[in-house]
């Protein structure tokens, strides 16, 4: 049976009251430069198809025809040879598995109850990473480990130390390593988090999304506030140094007065940090999504009043902004990293540990060595088949440019530090120039200030950190799609 929430009317009332009322504060703060009026004509504006920049060039613009097997694994060699003795890799491990369909996702999943499948699944990730070892040929120093998903904790605890005990065989660990993965409150059991525990692991992410019913229901992710909490309070009383809480706005049904009770309810809770994403409605290219219509979603100035109030919230109770989507309470190291200037993002988002080499593991995975990127198949039965032939199952990738890589830094510094500075002698890039042409229009509208040698993003500009990097993106402007590739950016 599913619990079902229940907040009094005059709870309610309570929170949507502050919530206003922190949204015009923020306002307040926050527009400075362009009034409050404008805002509305801001978020309608800039509410474009826009990649979340977790790579440069991204994946639609990949070279694939510069692409092949071995020009991959020549690239994974120098890398790894460049960076391993100083800073380690970083291991993505992707586990597709869940028992029902969140409609809203946009992940590569496979829905069964079948759990017969873990077995075959975890002897194939531990063959595909020992071709990788053999690239590298000395024992690699593991940085970094991320379970994602899917559902992790689809896989028992059992399975998931059989996984990580044969990742792990004969290799280093970085001093100060990070091992994180991804639960869902519902099926994360104090077996699953005393295992991983005492694996290394001591970051756990769970996926909340939002606490309203109704939202629940339609986008058919259910879990109960003192589920969260009992998965919460399990993590902390074995050892857990942070927990990470994914919440959404944008979601079809959703409402001011919901999200604001969502935000009081995980306030209850703390966090260490919370990603606030916007909702990436693709229909096309993942087809659950039509079980609503956008009719049910959240117009462009109610998603954007959303953010606001989310924001505003977050806020209120110590979260202090960090990059795009995320916030962290004062001690985290995220925040840490950020303010010395060493925050970092890859395909798993952001990280405080930067590694030159990132390595994913499993179905869909996606690689990078620095050099360039790889993902693999994206059909469960085409991974398994590449696996049992021997091979790696990478069957799309992108080689970079000198020019890639000079973009590529500076979408970088604007999504991890709010600015960025170049020198046209040292690094002359005609698609760069170009670009700073592109960003006038951003200056006009007060989201960053630009001078002859760098841009900053001002504080009403950090809403709009896709956008800035819109501009400079040298391959999307040299050939705009014909149809939408990428979710809207508010």
């Amino acid at each position: 049976m599913i619990f079902v929430i229940s907040v009094s009317t005059l709870l309610n009332t309570y929170w949507l009251r502050q919530a206003n009322e922190l949204n015009s504060s923020f306002n307040k703060k926050t527009t400075s430069m362009v009034s409050k009026k404008q805002n509305p004509e801001l978020s309608e504006k800039y509410n474009v198809a826009a990649p979340r920049y977790t790579s440069y060039p991204t994946m639609p613009y990949w070279d694939t025809a510069q692409f092949d097997q071995q020009e991959w694994k020549r690239s994974v060699k120098i890398s790894y040879d460049e960076s391993n003795p100083t800073d380690g890799i970083s291991l993505y491990i992707h586990l597709p598995f869940c028992e029902n369909l969140c409609t809203y996702c946009g992940c590569n999943t496979r829905i069964t109850k079948n759990h017969q499948v873990e077995g075959p699944y975890i002897r194939a990730v531990l063959k595909e990473w020992k071709m990788y070892l053999a690239i590298m040929v000395t024992p690699p120093t593991i940085r970094e480990i991320h379970l994602g998903g899917g559902t992790p904790t689809f896989f028992s605890a059992e399975n998931l130390k059989l996984l990580l005990e044969g990742l792990l065989d004969g290799v280093n660990i970085y001093a100060g390593a990070e091992f994180s993965f991804e639960g869902h409150p519902a099926n994360t059991t104090l077996i699953h988090l005393q295992t991983l525990y005492n694996l290394g692991f001591r970051r756990l992410s769970l996926g909340i999304q939002d606490f309203d019913t109704k939202v629940q229901f339609i986008i058919n992710r259910r879990q109960s506030f003192e589920q969260v909490q009992t998965v919460t309070q399990q993590a902390r009383g074995i050892g857990y140094i942070s927990i990470n809480y994914d919440l959404i706005y944008g979601l079809p049904l959703q409402t001011m007065e919901g999200l604001a009770n969502t935000l009081h309810l995980v306030s209850e809770l703390m966090p260490d940090r919370i990603a606030f994403y916007s909702y990436a409605h693709v229909p096309w290219m993942k087809p659950g999504q039509r079980r609503f219509t956008e009719q049910d979603l959240p117009d462009t100035h109610l998603k954007n009043k959303l953010y606001e109030i989310g924001r505003g919230l977050l806020k209120s109770y110590g979260y202090q902004e960090i990059g795009m989507d995320h916030f962290a309470l004062a001690d985290d190291s995220l925040l840490h990293a950020a303010a010395l200037g060493k925050l970092h993002r890859n395909f798993m988002g952001y990280t405080d540990k930067h590694t030159q080499l990132l390595i994913g593991l499993g179905v869909s995975s996606i690689s990078d060595s620095h050099y360039a990127f790889a993902q693999n198949v994206k059909v469960l039965e085409d991974y398994l088949h590449h696996i049992d032939q021997g091979e790696l199952p990478v069957f799309k990738g992108h080689i970079l440019t000198d020019e890639d890589l000079i973009i590529s830094k500076h979408i970088l510094n604007i999504m991890c530090e709010g600015h960025t500075s170049w020198n046209h002698h040292t690094e002359p890039c005609a698609s760069l120039l170009d670009g700073l042409e592109r960003l006038q229009p951003l200056v006009n509208d007060g989201l960053i200030d630009l001078n002859s040698y760098g841009l900053t993003v001002t504080p009403l500009g950090k809403q709009y950190l896709r956008n800035i990097c819109m501009a400079i993106d040298a391959r999307l402007w040299a050939d705009k799609p014909a149809t939408q590739l990428f979710s809207m950016a508010i």
